[in-house]
């Protein structure tokens, strides 16, 4: 059988939308035809924080924001991680997700997993999606 997450449903997608300010992207890239760069500018311009996270460029600037290695190296509040990286490496974006403060794990279009949504519900987060375009979902709010 073949692993397929469940989303939560729609409306608890637009409130996490709503109710959150600040995203840090996971696998951002100064790469401006990247998806991960064309949605974080997207989000930024209508309004949300963006903090890229991308080891190789930590220190440097994307989008206007300073670069970090890693979730636990951002000393601002995250509400939502959006995270652009293939969906073998969600587990260990998932056992970073849950030394922060981070409120909501949001894996883009075409990324899930099952070993990551494991790790996040033994460790109390229940604030998933995966599979799912944040920019799409904005704009159909």
């Amino acid at each position: 059988m073949t692993y397929h997450f469940q989303n939560p449903d729609q409306e608890t997608i637009f409130n996490y939308l709503r109710d959150s300010k600040t995203i840090a992207v996971v696998g951002l890239s100064n790469r401006k035809e990247s998806p991960a760069y064309q949605v974080s500018e997207i989000m930024q311009k209508v309004g949300y924080k963006i903090i890229p996270v991308n080891p190789r460029l930590a220190g440097k600037t994307i989008l206007g924001e300073l670069t970090y290695p890693s979730l636990k190296d951002i000393p601002d509040a995250i509400d939502i991680v959006n995270i652009f990286r293939r969906s073998d490496f969600l587990p260990e974006v998932a056992k970073e997700f849950i030394t922060t403060d981070a409120r909501i794990f949001w894996a883009q279009l075409g990324l899930e997993n099952e070993e990551a949504e494991q790790i996040l519900r033994d460790n109390h987060c229940h604030n998933i999606v995966m599979n799912r375009c944040i920019k799409i979902d904005y704009f159909n709010m």
